[in-house]
């Protein structure tokens, strides 16, 4: 039995010697010190031995065992070390070679300039609201003095979902929404998506608008022209002229186009070296939204009394006023997600 235990004891530290990777350890642990081992089987076979000498027997078993235990342990060390090593020179970075560099993140400039609205219109003490991009005919229509017979639905290509269930055209329906819950003094803003059946260079299915309008006692068109005005030069600069232009909306009465001088030609029609302004036209302006009074009718709509409360209303599309701004030709650029334009702002 004892010359049985050495000979396992000088096999496994013979076959130890040669082992060169932790796959090879783990199978050299499990023929000599698994649970079917050789030791372990040279343990079961100890109640075969006569009880006197079995104590004799334990203790070499134990011995050996502890050993090869205490020798695996350090081969292990050696190979993870080895490993290790061998990992940390194949994925060693090569420091002669140039730095990649990390790139910066930007905002979309859609949403740089719906920021740059929003934060003037918070500064001039109007406040947030917003509304579903679902709505139904009578927030989107009718109650804006727009009824089911009306024409002017027209200047809508209205996407419907169901009868009476359209995605909204216009930003608008948050103004009902808010004047439904709230009584004068307001002044609210309206940032968001919408969506009209209309695609090409300078229309999109879906774009971004601000619905805005203040109510309260007293309020006048000067009013609406101060605010918008103060809007306009905050943009584009105060040296940038700014006109109203008689105009038509169905819950606006009277109704205005506001334009802002040519950004490209700077209001001359003409370029610097005489060619027409392709931009305005050649007019020197550049329609940028529409405005008005709002309509009595609206009021009525609302249970405000229209002889004791006015208000103004104005809408604008973000995606108009980002290419005039950033002087952008195509608006389905900024829906391409193509990096080498997006990169540029």
């Amino acid at each position: 039995m004892v010359e049985r235990i050495k000979a396992v004891e000088d096999e496994a530290i013979s076959r130890l010697n040669e082992i060169k990777n932790l796959q090879e350890l783990e199978a050299w642990r499990i023929r000599y010190l698994g649970k079917k081992g050789l030791l372990t089987e040279l343990v079961k076979n100890l109640k075969n031995i006569p009880t006197e000498d079995r104590p004799h027997f334990g203790k070499n078993l134990n011995i050996t065992k502890n050993k090869l235990e205490n020798i695996i342990k350090e081969k292990r060390v050696t190979l993870e070390s080895a490993d290790k090593e061998k990992k940390i020179k194949s994925s060693a970075v090569d420091i002669t070679m140039p730095g990649k560099g990390i790139k910066r993140g930007k905002l979309h400039p859609i949403t740089q300039v719906m920021n740059e609205v929003v934060d003037i219109f918070l500064r001039l003490g109007f406040s947030i609201a917003d509304g579903p991009d679902i709505e139904t005919d009578y927030y989107n229509f009718e109650a804006l003095n727009i009824p089911k017979h009306h024409a002017s639905r027209d200047m809508w290509s209205t996407l419907y979902i169901e009868k009476d269930t359209l995605l909204r055209t216009h930003t608008s329906p948050v103004q009902i929404r808010v004047m439904e819950k709230k009584k004068p003094p307001l002044a609210i803003i309206a940032p968001g998506k919408v969506y009209r059946r209309d695609a090409d260079v300078t229309h999109s299915t879906v774009f971004h608008q601000v619905e805005g309008f203040m109510v309260d006692k007293n309020i006048t068109f000067a009013d609406l022209k101060g605010t918008l005005t103060a809007l306009l030069h905050a943009i584009f600069g105060k040296a940038k002229r700014v006109r109203f232009r008689p105009s038509y909306f169905p819950f606006t009465e009277p109704s205005a186009e506001v334009d802002v001088e040519c950004v490209n030609c700077g209001g001359k029609g003409k370029l610097s070296n005489g060619e027409s302004c392709r931009v305005c036209k050649e007019t020197g302006w550049l329609e940028i939204l529409g405005c008005g009074m709002i309509d009595p009718n609206v009021f009525k709509n609302l249970k405000y009394d229209p002889d004791k409360y006015s208000g103004y209303a104005f809408g604008m599309g973000i995606e108009r006023i980002a290419m005039l701004k950033f002087g952008i030709s195509d608006i389905r650029l900024f829906f391409e997600n193509d990096l080498r334009f997006l990169k540029q702002f």
